[in-house]
């Protein structure tokens, strides 16, 4: 293996929406046959805007010249809280490891790029949201569950509208 971690630069879009589509597929259990054109399109417009605002940061993991993995962080700011004074925070999302590269320590090696980063923006809340598959890593790495988050889901919207 001949491994390089790179930082995404605009150059990358096409190569981040591509990989965003993967990992929704992978999340998801979506197959080929699924139509994801319009979230590729919306991820693509998203990494334009976000890599050249400095709102977003994504690794690519290449084994040689083959995109293997990729991890991406969104940073925002709320309003602040006691725990969080300065309302910087970071959402780490988008991880992925092609399946012939897993348990390599790659996604550790990303996820470590990630909160660096944050640190280094003197960031230190951070979130994610985890899989099945992804959760051991991200225990072991030091991240602890949640447990006062709620989602109001996609259904109720759809609902509002008949």
């Amino acid at each position: 293996m001949n491994l390089k971690y790179i930082k995404a630069t605009e150059d990358d879009v096409e190569l981040l929406a591509k990989t965003r589509v993967k990992v929704l597929r992978a999340a998801n259990g979506m197959d080929d046959t699924v139509d994801m054109s319009a979230v590729e399109a919306h991820a693509r417009a998203y990494y334009r805007e976000a890599l050249a605002d400095g709102t977003h940061i994504a690794f690519l993991v290449f084994d040689g010249d083959s995109p293997i993995g990729a991890g991406g962080a969104c940073f925002f700011k709320v309003l602040p809280t006691y725990y969080n004074p300065t309302g910087q925070k970071v959402y780490i999302m988008n991880m992925y490891t092609d399946p012939a590269y897993r348990r390599r320590g790659i996604a550790h090696h990303t996820l470590d790029l990630l909160v660096k980063e944050a640190q280094s923006r003197g960031i230190t809340h951070i979130t994610l949201e985890a899989t099945d598959m992804g959760r051991p890593l991200y225990k072991k790495y030091g991240f602890s569950e949640m447990r006062d988050e709620m989602q109001l889901p996609y259904e109720h919207f759809s609902e509002m509208g008949r």
